[in-house]
């Protein structure tokens, strides 16, 4: 991608909008309450950018993001996301983020375990508030210890997280830590 730009695009939960520069996508935004709310948050996230026609890498994105929304598996480990000024353990935490499965969840303590310091679980938490690119960086899939669905900063906060959850089929009662499914703490 030799440009930067975004553009909002509908799904199955409301227009959402991606955003791409040179280096790979540089956001997702979940619908706010408007589609005009929409478009602020995404000219406040990414000043200078302007709306524009999706190069090939970026409306694949688009497409496969959709798709997702309306009930496709999809894992999205392949698409290019440009980190910019990500410091390095936001990195660690969304590419192990990444590796976690679509229908499962795991807590932020699990997750800093997995990054070698149980110790980083408020670190983790605090990475994913600041995830520039949710449902790609599937931050939704983080959980609070014993099941509790912990906070999540993107519009629709608890409500979009519990949605995204159903869409992957995270909720069906074999999933959940009542009925011994693979939440992991």
């Amino acid at each position: 991608m030799s440009r930067s730009g975004f553009a909002l695009f509908a799904t199955a939960i409301g227009r959402c909008g991606l955003a791409w520069g040179p280096d790979g996508l540089v956001g997702v935004q979940l619908p706010e309450a408007s589609v005009a709310a929409t478009m602020a948050r995404l000219w406040r996230r990414f000043p200078g950018f302007e709306i524009a026609k999706p190069p090939p890498p970026a409306a694949e994105a688009i497409a496969r993001i959709t798709a997702f929304l309306a009930g496709a598996a999809d894992d999205f480990r392949d698409l290019a996301l440009d980190f910019g000024e990500a410091s390095d353990l936001d990195r660690s935490v969304y590419a192990a983020a990444r590796a976690i499965p679509a229908g499962t969840t795991i807590t932020y303590g699990a997750l800093a375990a997995r990054l070698g310091d149980p110790a980083l679980a408020r670190a983790v938490g605090q990475a994913l508030g600041r995830n520039p690119w949710p449902i790609l960086v599937p931050c939704h899939r983080i959980t609070a210890a014993e099941g509790r669905m912990g906070g999540f900063s993107a519009p629709g906060g608890t409500a979009t997280k519990l949605k995204l959850l159903e869409i992957e089929g995270a909720l069906a009662a074999e999933t959940l830590p009542l009925f011994g499914g693979p939440v992991q703490s």
